[in-house]
């Protein structure tokens, strides 16, 4: 095992160089936001989609746009408007009067990078158009099945749902999303370098660092790191803690807990925490990364009971309590 461990280690130390000189890059035109970066970047190294929430204005598009400069790939931002139709999303056919025969035109899923900006402002037909795309990596055009290129990933933003003209994502396209990620206002020093860098003469600009063909030799890196034994059932303990709580001496959030997590989140949560273990260099999965990418995989897939709600509790707050409490291997 050793020496399997030390093989990963030097490929982990080969690829990472890549994806450090990205995060240098990107930080070119982002000021602060660290964590969120990183979040971005697992999702990206573990396959996953991203759900980003936060108010207007934090520069979500900006942190995926270059993103997609760096890496060379095609990116699409689709504005997600409650007129939105399906076929504006995947595509449609064409009769072409000279030929007799329809043809197939491909909407703007058809990018290696997604931004569907302010995704719950849409209808439940484009939401469910997404689903396929986002589960399959394919779209069905007529009676046309197209694969989407490779890689694919959707970054969905969704603006507070305390937000007029929003509206609740269904839970089978939310379990969908392997991170979702809480983007909060800047602190004074970061905004006051935001104003500086933004508001002078020369605009900073990011470069092209890496290829897509980088990321898919890494994700297969990402998917060699090692995950003991002990850590699956770290994994497995948290999750059933969230549908059993009564089990794992935590009662009192039984009646907290509407739905826990899938066995989804489970999967995402071991892929989310092998990419954040290659971010930070190392070949194996620690308990320390399950707990920092936790909630991030998982507060989108514990439902809260009415109770909750009426007590003003959050899928947060609950986590919180299971991960304080479940027995660290």
């Amino acid at each position: 095992m050793s020496l399997e461990l030390t093989a990963i280690k030097e490929k982990i130390e080969k690829e990472n160089i890549y994806f450090k000189n990205l995060q240098r890059e990107i930080s070119k035109v982002i000021v602060g936001q660290e964590q969120v970066l990183e979040r971005v970047l697992v999702g990206l190294l573990a396959d996953g989609h991203l759900l980003l929430e936060g108010v207007p204005g934090l520069a979500k598009t900006l942190l995926f746009s270059t993103l997609a400069h760096c890496i060379q790939a095609k990116f699409q931002r689709i504005q997600f408007t409650p007129d939105l139709l399906p076929a504006d999303l995947t595509g449609t056919t064409i009769y072409n009067q000279q030929t007799g025969q329809f043809s197939v035109k491909k909407g703007p899923i058809f990018a290696n990078l997604i931004l569907a900006d302010e995704i719950n402002r849409a209808p439940a037909k484009v939401q469910s158009a997404l689903l396929e795309a986002m589960q399959e990596r394919q779209v069905t055009i007529g009676e046309q099945t197209e694969l989407l290129p490779k890689p694919f990933l959707v970054m969905a933003t969704q603006n507070p749902i305390e937000q007029e003209g929003t509206y609740p994502l269904p839970e089978a396209q939310v379990d969908r999303f392997m991170l979702k990620i809480l983007i909060n206002y800047p602190n004074r020093e970061e905004e006051f370098r935001i104003v500086e860098r933004m508001s002078g003469n020369k605009i900073p600009t990011s470069k092209a660092v890496i290829s897509p063909e980088d990321i898919l030799r890494s994700r297969e890196v990402v998917r060699e790191v090692y995950l003991d034994d002990k850590i699956k059932n770290y994994i497995l303990d948290i999750i059933f803690a969230t549908r059993e709580p009564e089990k794992y001496s935590l009662p009192d959030l039984k009646d907290l807990i509407a739905y826990g997590a899938s066995p989804r989140g489970s999967l995402n949560l071991a892929l989310a925490a092998k990419a954040l273990a290659f971010m930070r260099g190392r070949g194996y999965v620690t308990p320390d990364d399950i707990k920092t990418i936790g909630p991030d995989v998982l507060r989108h897939r514990v439902i809260i009971s009415y109770e909750a709600q009426a007590e003003g509790k959050t899928s947060d707050e609950i986590l919180r309590k299971i991960f304080a409490t479940v027995e660290v291997p």
